[in-house]
């Protein structure tokens, strides 16, 4: 991926700086839809940056300084994809993190409902969106080069985490399940969660065909999910126009 823009701490980075972030994958990262200068979940993404560089660096990170970076990167651009990243900082280990923003394109949903294939894989550490994402990334482009949209991450016993790049809910009449599984809690999955009537519980690959739909999350929004390996499931207009509603509903935050 080719991004528009890319700024270390507020700057265009040097060779050196980009050079270290490359060569030691250990940060993490936050990506969201920009509109108008303006965020759903802002508040969320930088709860999760904060929370994330406690964890990774011991140490805290003050959301309006990423608010300040995000900003100047975007200048006069009002939509974008954008992708904040954490990483050590110039000093290496012990010396404050570096931030990096980068933007692209603004990104959309599929026009179609999106067709899984199942892998046997649970991303390590998966509470956390780090930089180490290579086996998700492996699996993803092999379920595209075999024709489907994702990986869905199922682990041994066949119970279903998350796909490659979002989270996956199931809708059992008027309610809407997530799997109760390791699995990332998307922001996008956060903002949806209390406002449908929603519960958690454990999903296996056998249970399917026991749901009346499907659709997965993430930065980009709602997609509908019309096949499971070889399994047809069933698309709903009505139900997903009320995902898509509720998300919809959601402010947008400025930045």
């Amino acid at each position: 991926m080719t991004y528009a823009r890319i700024e270390l701490d507020g700057e265009p980075p040097t060779a050196d700086r980009i050079a270290a972030a490359a060569l030691v994958n250990y940060g993490h990262y936050s990506t969201m839809q920009i509109r108008g200068r303006a965020v759903r979940g802002l508040d969320l993404h930088l709860t999760r940056l904060d929370a994330a560089t406690r964890e990774l660096f011991d140490t805290e990170l003050d959301p309006e300084r990423v608010r300040d970076l995000l900003r100047h990167a975007l200048g006069d651009v009002p939509d974008a994809t954008g992708r904040i990243t954490v990483v050590d900082g110039s000093g290496g280990a012990g010396a404050a993190p570096s931030v990096i923003v980068a933007l692209t394109e603004p990104a959309e949903v599929l026009d179609r409902p999106a067709r899984l294939r199942s892998v046997r894989y649970q991303r390590p550490f998966p509470y956390l969106k780090h930089a180490g994402s290579f086996g998700q990334i492996y699996h993803g482009r092999r379920a595209e080069r075999a024709g489907y949209d994702d990986a869905l991450l199922v682990d041994d016993a066949g119970v279903i985490a998350e796909t490659a790049v979002a989270n996956i809910a199931f809708v059992d009449g008027d309610e809407v399940v997530w799997p109760d599984a390791p699995a990332l809690a998307g922001i996008t999955m956060q903002l949806l969660e209390p406002r449908l009537p929603s519960r958690r519980r454990a999903v296996r690959l056998s249970d399917v065909t026991s749901f009346d739909g499907a659709f997965i999350t993430n930065s980009r929004g709602v997609t509908p999910v019309g096949q499971v390996d070889d399994v047809r499931v069933p698309v709903d207009d009505r139900v997903v126009s009320r995902v898509v509603e509720a998300y919809a509903a959601v402010p947008w935050d400025p930045i």
